[in-house]
């Protein structure tokens, strides 16, 4: 067990997996772009120990890879699992006990209650502007944190078990900033949202604190997908193997153990935050948040502050990600009766896609070619009301008994169980003008968009096939070109368009479609403004790229077509293939791209350390 990050990062360095960077880094675009070199190497934990215009030495990539995570957790990661189990599903934990696991689950929760301790003597203080200023992409709006812990209660005295501790992205400068003041981006479903909205019910400001660094198990706490009313706090102390260390000051929870402690109050008016470089692959843009009067800044005499780098997956939070899926896998199907494994796409954005298997037993008497999903529905309603799964975009859901060794993380098998199964005159269901994710603006606006539930049951009604040569039968418009086969009944096109209408345009394709013999065994064309990384001969980018340009630049509502569509009592209909805008439209954010000189000189300076 660790009790500060300097000790895990020493720990780290003795067994090889952190490397020091002794010349002076720059935070203004050069420390991140060598953490993202390092972490694309899969390369080692960088300390910084000069960074320009600060006295706090940095640490990037420290999670970047899964032998780290698997080092840093060693000695607790078993026993958090069991913890997470014996939680999700005492009655069977108990039915089939096995006396390891109940050891390691009486360990985890030995640790799990926090720990009142330590007293603002064990601090310095400093400003907002002695914190290394990273920015980490050209056109972000100001330097951010991005491994903050953001702390919040529900009241002035509320239990310290009523704690939230999440992860939302900090602006430190820029923008109309003063120099006491940061910008707070939290998203919806968020239970900081609550905390807030209590506060300003009862006329007070809401107190925040955020913490940087600490053990490295309060940073996975603060990503932790804790059920509701049940603090991260008890979930930093499993997985750190010691209980969480705080003490309360001028009303703020303050971690004893953290490098860098801000504490605030929620300003009663909002401040432009943003733009962001963020983690779907695209900027987010400048939007009124809330943001913080920052009261005090706190650091420990030896602080080291610990940064992220966040873009077009994979990154580092993919580790986080699969990490924390390691731990929670059990949750899901005891939380969610009837569900059998869910798979957000990280590839696809996250919540742009997510994949789930299901049961459909409504019926059990009838036989397999007659299933159709209905229990599969209910399911899929429930998935869209839970937890982190609510923002979720396209839900494609499959039936088990179908197929029992379907797995939900084999993409091009699961699509192609749901593409022979399909009947894409019943099988789609959206939701239309509803709430989506922050970060996802193909629905034209912030939070506002569709969703879009595709459920499959039953036996197979087409065969999907995998041939280049069959492309030669299609006939397409001018407007359409380079069409390449991305997996079994899945065709990608390339839009060259050249200032034409893509209403008018995609009338002309969908007559060649629908005079093609084939489009029953492709039945999903996804258009892009770009294939050359696509296809069956492009193994290394086909996948990737063709579920990252299909999912985050496509709403819905807004950009599926078919061919003769047509809506049957509210009930949208059509016939195959189903088509899918995935240009870039200009209500659409730029995505991300990177500085080469500096990548050039990132490269320079991570010579002899990679």
């Amino acid at each position: 067990m660790y009790t500060t990050l300097e000790q895990a990062l020493l720990d780290l360095e003795k067994a090889g997996l952190l490397k020091r960077v002794r010349c002076e880094v720059d935070p203004d675009l050069e420390m991140a772009e060598m953490a993202r070199i390092a972490f694309e190497k899969g390369g080692p934990a960088l300390l910084f120990e000069k960074v320009k215009g600060s006295k706090f030495p940095a640490v990037a990539n420290l999670y970047g890879t899964r032998e780290r995570m698997d080092f840093l957790f060693r000695d607790t990661l078993e026993s958090t699992r069991a913890a997470v189990l014996f939680k999700s599903n005492p009655v069977g934990f108990f039915k089939h006990p096995h006396i390891g696991n109940l050891v390691l689950a009486a360990k985890a929760g030995l640790h799990s209650l926090p720990l009142q301790s330590g007293s603002i003597a064990d601090f310095e203080e400093c400003s907002l502007q002695d914190l290394p200023q990273v920015k980490c992409a050209p056109e972000d709006g100001g330097a951010f944190l991005t491994l903050p812990q953001v702390a919040s209660r529900p009241g002035k005295k509320a239990s310290i078990l009523t704690t939230n501790l999440g992860m939302y992205r900090i602006q430190i400068s820029g923008n109309e900033y003063a120099p006491n003041e940061c910008g707070l981006h939290y998203q919806i479903k968020r239970d900081i949202a609550k905390h807030h909205q209590k506060a300003l019910e009862e006329g007070r400001p809401l107190k925040v604190s955020i913490f940087l660094g600490g053990p490295p198990a309060h940073t996975l706490a603060a990503i932790m997908p804790m059920p509701e009313n049940l603090s991260e706090l008890l979930f930093a102390g499993m997985l750190g193997g010691r209980r969480f260390r705080y003490f309360i000051h001028d009303g703020y929870i303050v971690s004893s153990d953290a490098d860098f402690c801000i504490l605030g109050e929620v300003a009663t008016d909002l401040k432009p935050e943003g733009p962001f470089a963020d983690h779907v692959g695209y900027y987010s843009g400048k939007h009124l948040f809330p943001y913080l009067k920052v009261k005090k800044v706190l650091c420990k005499k030896n602080a080291i502050y610990p940064f992220t780098v966040v873009g077009r997956p994979p990154q580092e939070d993919t580790l986080f990600g699969e990490f924390i899926h390691r731990i929670t896998r059990p949750m899901v199907p005891a939380s969610l009766p009837g569900v059998h494994a869910v798979h957000a796409v990280d590839e696809a954005g996250v919540h742009p896609l997510c994949l789930a298997l299901g049961s459909e037993s409504f019926r059990p008497y009838v036989r397999p070619e007659e299933r159709e999903p209905m229990e599969l529905l209910k399911t899929a309603n429930a998935l869209l009301g839970f937890n982190q799964v609510s923002l979720t975009k396209y839900l494609m859901i499959a039936a088990k008994e179908d197929n029992p060794e379907l797995d939900v993380n084999k993409v091009p098998e699961f699509f192609a169980h749901i593409m022979e199964r399909v009947r894409l005159d019943r099988d789609l269901h959206f939701q239309t003008s509803t709430t989506t994710d922050t970060l996802d603006y193909t629905g034209g606006s912030l939070n506002h968009g569709s969703k879009l539930v595709i459920a499959a049951a039953g036996r197979e009604i087409r065969d999907l096939r995998n041939d280049t040569a069959d492309l030669q039968s299609l006939r397409l418009p001018a407007t359409f070109a380079d069409a390449k086969i991305v997996m079994p009944g899945v065709v990608a096109l390339k839009w060259n368009g050249n200032g034409a209408s893509f209403e008018s345009e995609l009338a002309l394709l969908k007559e060649s479609l629908a005079n093609w013999g084939l489009r029953e065994n492709y039945p999903w064309i996804s258009v892009v403004d770009d294939t050359s990384t696509l296809g069956m001969e492009n193994p290394q980018t086909n996948l990737r790229d063709f579920l990252w340009l299909t999912f985050t630049r496509s709403d819905p509502a807004r950009d599926l077509y078919g061919l003769n569509e047509r809506v049957e009592q509210k009930h949208w209909a059509t016939d195959a293939p189903l088509i899918v805008d995935a240009r870039i439209k200009p209500h659409h954010q730029k995505p991300i791209s990177f500085d080469e000189s500096v990548r050039e000189k990132a490269m320079q300076k991570l010579q002899g350390i990679l």
